[in-house]
C-alpha cells in the first residue's frame, strides 16, 4: 500500500479544536499534553492566570495554538462567554473536557451544611453541565459531530465517608454523560466518562504523602504507583478524534487496576 492509498491517522488531531477545563494542572494539563502533541488547538480554562499562563507556554512547545482563558466554571455567564470566546477565535469546537474540580473537606455528613454541599456540586456538577452544555450547542449548531468528556472519580462507586458532596457530584457526572450521549448521538456527538482512581496530582498530595494512608492503598493498586498525567493523555487523544467514532455512553476507568483487587 503506498502512502497515498493509506488511511488517514486517527490519533492525528491536526485541525482539531478542544477546549479543557481545570487545564492549567494536574489531570487536565496532562490531557491538554496529549491533545497539544497529537496536533490539536487547545483553549484551557481555569481560575489562576498566572497558572494558565505556564501551562500554555509549555503546550505552545508542540507548535500549535494554545488559548488560555480564565473561568471560574461556577459563574455560567463566564462559561457561556469562554465558549464563544473560543468559537470566536478558532471558528468552531470539536471536543470538550469537564474536568474543572475541587475535593472539598474532610467533613461529617452530620455537620456537612447545605451551602458546604453545594459549594462543591456547584463546582464538579454544575460546573460540568454548563460547560458541556454550552460546547454541545456549538458542536450541534456546526454540524460537525464532536466528543464531550466528563472527568469522574472512584468516588462515584465507593462510599466516601466525610466526602458526601464529591461523591455524589462524581456519580451525578456518569449519569449527566449517559444521558447526552444518548440525546446528542443524532448529531454524531458522542459522550463518554473518565473515572480517574488514584492519581498523583495536587489534589491528592497531602493523602498520598501520608505513609499510613500509602501503607493501606497503595499495594492495592495493582501496577504499585500511583497515576500521573501522562497517563491521561492517551486517552484524551482517543476520545477526541475519529478513534473513538463509535464509542458512546461509556465510562472509561483508569485505576491501575485498583477496583479489579
Amino acid at each position: 500500500m503506498t502512502d497515498a492509498a493509506a488511511p488517514p491517522n486517527p490519533f492525528d488531531l491536526t485541525g482539531h479544536v478542544s477546549v479543557v477545563t481545570g487545564g492549567g494542572s494536574g489531570i487536565g494539563l496532562g490531557m491538554a499534553e496529549g491533545l497539544a502533541r497529537a496536533g490539536a488547538t487547545v483553549a484551557i480554562l481555569g481560575r489562576s492566570g498566572q497558572r494558565l499562563e505556564s501551562a500554555a507556554a509549555a503546550l505552545r512547545a508542540h507548535g500549535n495554538p494554545v488559548l488560555p482563558v480564565v473561568c471560574d466554571v461556577t459563574d455560567e455567564q463566564a462559561v457561556t462567554d469562554a465558549m464563544a470566546r473560543i468559537r470566536g477565535e478558532f471558528g468552531y469546537l470539536d471536543s470538550c473536557f469537564a474536568n474543572a474540580g475541587i475535593r472539598g473537606t474532610f467533613t461529617p455528613t452530620l455537620e456537612t451544611s447545605l451551602a458546604e454541599f453545594r459549594a462543591v456540586t456547584s463546582v464538579d456538577l454544575d460546573g460540568v453541565f454548563v460547560t458541556l452544555r454550552e460546547a454541545a450547542r456549538q458542536m450541534v449548531e456546526a454540524g460537525r459531530g464532536g466528543s464531550l468528556v466528563g472527568v469522574s472519580s472512584l468516588g462515584a462507586l465507593q462510599g466516601m465517608p466525610r466526602q458526601p458532596a464529591y461523591a455524589a457530584a462524581k456519580a451525578g457526572v456518569t449519569s449527566l454523560i449517559d444521558s447526552m450521549a444518548v440525546e446528542f448521538a443524532r448529531y454524531g456527538i458522542r459522550a463518554n466518562t473518565v473515572q480517574p482512581g488514584w492519581f498523583d496530582t495536587e489534589m491528592t498530595a497531602d493523602g498520598l504523602a501520608d505513609e499510613r494512608f500509602s501503607a493501606r492503598v497503595l499495594p492495592r493498586v495493582p501496577v504499585r504507583r500511583w497515576g500521573t498525567a501522562d497517563d491521561v493523555a492517551g486517552v484524551a487523544v482517543y476520545l477526541a478524534g475519529p478513534a473513538s467514532a463509535y464509542h458512546t455512553g461509556d465510562v472509561l476507568r483508569l485505576d491501575g487496576g485498583y477496583l479489579k483487587f
